[in-house]
């Protein structure tokens, strides 16, 4: 990363600081904590999160700590959403490891071009080792299948397959909020490392991107907390881009 970049990113990490967490995080807390409680205890969970961790390779951002920020919050979203669909204890228990195996594996082929696909078939193959019934590998198959923005979606058979993959993509796309700002641009920066005209010349279609996000989240939770989310992160965006005229103008 070039020095100026490393610079920009310690400036918008300070501005990301001044803003408040998602209500999400706040109003939602014991959902939250529920899901990174059984993530982390979950014999299951822990073998699978190893073998991502060996297997992940960070491309822009989306690596291993991407992939767990996404599995607790899609965690959290399951623990909301499952009892109002009236899943019993044991159901709710049994989907928030389904959503969190999906969590976990949702880019595990990111540097590929059609990871999504290429990452529902690769999670398919993992899976078949695990204590898993063919029908659970499914639904995790085709949340990641699904979790891209602004691609057509397979079509999901059952209401728990659907919740599953509405979970998935509501989690990931929580991560165009703040996240966008402290991480997935920097990472995408070192590896062009544009010239800060440039830079700054893609600047309002990235703007844009995440504006039109906004109507897409879609899980009933997903559509309470996401534009949240994103309007945080536009607020952060119009915030920095005036740091930059008024602090590196010389470089443009």
């Amino acid at each position: 990363m070039q020095p100026i970049y490393a610079r920009l990113r310690e400036r918008a990490r300070q501005i990301v600081a001044d803003f408040p967490p998602p209500d999400f995080y706040r109003e939602q807390d014991e959902a939250y904590t529920c899901s990174r409680n059984f993530l982390e205890n979950d014999p299951m969970l822990t073998d699978l999160r190893q073998v991502v961790g060996d297997n992940l390779v960070d491309n822009f951002g989306h690596g291993l700590e991407h992939a767990i920020k996404v599995t607790e919050d899609a965690g959290a979203l399951m623990a909301i959403e499952g009892p109002a669909a009236g899943y019993s204890p044991a159901k709710l228990k049994r989907r928030m490891r389904i959503v969190q195996c999906a969590g976990l594996l949702h880019d595990i082929k990111r540097k590929k071009k059609d990871h999504a696909r290429l990452g529902a078939d690769h999670a398919g193959r993992i899976l078949k080792t695990y204590p898993l019934q063919p029908e659970e590998i499914e639904d995790i198959c085709g949340a990641i299948r699904n979790h891209e923005a602004f691609k057509e979606s397979i079509k999901i058979e059952t209401p728990e397959g659907i919740l599953v993959s509405d979970c998935l993509y509501d989690a990931d796309k929580f991560r165009w909020g703040p996240d966008n700002f402290t991480h997935t641009l920097w990472d995408m920066v070192s590896v062009y490392n544009p010239p800060l005209d440039k830079f700054m010349a893609r600047y309002p279609k990235g703007m844009a991107g995440l504006e039109n996000i906004k109507s897409t989240f879609r899980s009933a939770t997903g559509k309470k907390y996401g534009p949240q989310f994103i309007d945080l992160g536009l607020a952060i965006g119009r915030r920095l881009h005036d740091v930059i005229l008024a602090e590196f103008s010389e470089h443009l």
